[in-house]
C-alpha cells in the first residue's frame, strides 16, 4: 500500500510535460512568386552590367559603393559618408506592374560572407515601361565589402 501511495505521490509532484511545440506555420504560397538567384563576379565602385530577366523585369546593372556627398552647404558635408549600398537598376518590360524584392550577398575568394543587403518596392509598383533604381542597404557587417570576389543576387516578384 505504501508503495502505491508513494508512486501516486511521485506522479503528482513531477513537473507536467511541456506543451507540444506548435506546428510550424505553412510557408507563404509560392505559386504567385517568380524567383531568380545567381552568382556573379564582384567589382567595387564600378558599374557591373547584368542581363537578367525575371518574368519581364529586366535587371540591367548593379553598383556597389559607399554613398558620399560630393558637395554640401558651404562644403561642410563634402565627403561625408551616408552608408554602403548595392544600387540595382531595373526596367519593367512586361505588360503588368511588378513588385520586386532583392537580396544581395557579397563573398570573398574563400566563400566567406562579407555582407548582405536587401530591399525592393516599398509602396506601389514598377509600371510597364518604367525604369527604377533601388538602393539596397548594407548595415552592421560591411567593412570588408570592397574585398569581395563574387556576389549572389536573388530576386522575388510578388503579384
Amino acid at each position: 500500500m505504501q508503495t502505491l501511495a508513494l508512486a501516486a505521490l511521485l506522479c503528482l509532484t513531477q513537473a507536467p510535460a511541456p506543451p507540444a511545440a506548435p506546428a510550424p506555420a505553412a510557408p507563404a504560397s509560392e505559386a504567385s512568386l517568380s524567383y531568380y538567384s545567381e552568382a556573379f563576379p564582384f567589382a567595387w565602385d564600378r558599374m557591373i552590367p547584368l542581363t537578367v530577366n525575371v518574368d519581364g523585369l529586366k535587371v540591367s546593372s548593379i553598383f556597389f559603393n559607399r554613398r558620399e556627398l560630393q558637395s554640401g552647404f558651404l562644403n561642410l558635408l563634402k565627403g561625408a559618408e551616408f552608408g554602403t549600398r548595392a544600387q540595382v537598376e531595373v526596367t519593367n518590360t512586361a505588360k503588368y506592374p511588378k513588385i520586386p524584392g532583392f537580396a544581395v550577398a557579397v563573398l570573398d575568394k574563400d566563400g566567406k560572407l562579407l555582407g548582405v543587403a536587401s530591399g525592393g518596392t516599398k509602396v506601389g509598383t514598377i509600371k510597364p515601361g518604367e525604369t527604377e533604381t533601388f538602393d539596397l542597404n548594407f548595415t552592421q557587417v560591411k567593412e570588408r565589402l570592397s574585398k569581395g570576389d563574387r556576389f549572389l543576387l536573388a530576386i522575388e516578384l510578388r503579384n
